[in-house]
């Protein structure tokens, strides 16, 4: 007999089909890189955060066989027990250096980091101030916390600061992504931080989409020139430079603190030493040849550049480029459109977008062509409808 919720599932499922809202994984034949192989065809790949191309470098392929051949795969066991091998500690001491922070930590993920953060700072005596327009992770981690969770209006300084000012929270907490991921704007850090230093506030970045893009590489407030002890630095590793895993950078103090009670960090099994051993190349790649960053900025312009010559409206600094289309069907169809024409694009629905704000995801990154992106901006141009560029 099948269980008595069964329905409600199949009822919500249909709903999801009714709105346009079901998604699929594609199936992937190839690495990731500039161009892929799903379902017999190769297609320009502009849905990957890849934003460096680092994933399928040769130097992070032969960093993580060397690593297996070393320490096997498996970590074995959670990081406070055996699971902390030689490359674990070198990461952290490389991150916290390239980061320009006194201590780093390594997490299993993004999302992982950013739950035991929020969970090892706040309980019900803090107040947790979050961006409307967050990643879930960081809604997820403050609703977890058991803190007071409000939310101010996207990149809203004013609105932000009349709520540190009527606060009477024991702790304080600002909740921000650095780089958006949907929209591609940068927080404003400065003013944030100056907040947190007014009312005595953590500010926590989540730089997932800002690390290797940003500060020549290092990351948002390396592109704000910020440092303090009260910023604490959530950047995955999974994105730009090309692994698997998270790093959160800060004051020595806190750092101890999240090593000792941020429970995703101290009962989950440490990363496998490979993804430490990717973590420590791709920082090497980012110092060794900072022309990979300039050249991903290159490409950024000249996809501006060419949107406007198809009455594409673009205005993303960073690697990501959102095409808003409004109805999530419409949204498919293009998408659609674009694979027919050798372009990988996805369409970004609700409810990872507002309502009424369904998108095309474009992904730049480093390893496309000039051409490619050229291509693509006139695709875009047809698939919209909006005719020969002007």
């Amino acid at each position: 007999m099948a269980p008595a919720g069964r329905d409600a599932l199949a009822r919500g499922l249909d709903a999801l089909a009714r709105d346009g809202l079901v998604r699929a994984r594609r199936v992937l034949d190839s690495p990731q890189g500039p161009v892929v192989r799903e379902g017999g065809a190769d297609l320009v790949n502009f849905a990957s955060n890849d934003y460096l191309g680092l994933a399928s470098h040769a130097r992070i392929r032969a960093a993580a066989v060397a690593a297996i051949e070393r320490f096997g795969f498996g970590a074995g066991a959670s990081p406070l027990v055996v699971g902390h091998s030689r490359l674990h500690e070198e990461a952290e001491t490389a991150f916290a250096r390239f980061a320009g922070a006194p201590r780093a930590l390594l997490f299993p993920s993004g999302y992982a980091a950013n739950l035991g953060i929020l969970t090892a700072l706040a309980d019900r005596s803090a107040e947790i101030f979050a961006d409307r327009l967050n990643h879930a992770c960081l809604n997820d981690g403050a609703l977890l916390s058991r803190a007071a969770f409000r939310r101010y209006p996207h990149r809203n300084v004013g609105a932000l600061e009349a709520m540190l000012g009527a606060t009477r929270a024991a702790t304080r907490i600002i909740a921000t992504d650095a780089v958006f991921s949907m929209d591609g704007d940068i927080a404003p850090v400065a003013e944030l931080l100056a907040l947190a230093e007014r009312h005595d506030a953590w500010l926590l970045l989540d730089d997932a989409h800002g690390i290797g893009v940003l500060g020549e590489g290092r990351g948002t407030p390396a592109h704000f020139g910020l440092r303090s002890p009260r910023v604490i630095h959530m950047a995955t590793l999974g994105k730009a430079l090309g692994g698997y895993g998270a790093f959160v950078a800060g004051d020595a103090t806190v750092i101890e603190w999240l090593l000792q009670r941020a429970r995703p960090y101290v009962f989950s099994t440490a990363l496998p030493p490979a993804a430490a051993a990717v973590a420590l190349e791709a920082m090497r790649l980012v110092e060794e040849h900072p022309a990979r960053v300039a050249t991903l900025l290159e490409r950024i312009g000249e996809f501006h550049r060419a949107c406007a010559r198809h009455g594409i409206e673009t205005s993303s600094p960073t690697a990501i480029q959102p095409v808003v289309v409004g109805d999530p069907a419409r949204a498919v169809a293009v998408s659609a459109r674009l694979r027919e024409l050798g372009q990988l694009v996805p369409a970004i629905r609700p409810p990872t977008v507002p309502e009424g704000g369904a998108r095309l995801r474009v992904s730049l990154s480093a390893a496309h062509t000039r051409e490619q992106v050229l291509a693509l901006a006139a695709a875009l141009g047809e698939a919209l409808g909006h005719g020969a560029a002007r």
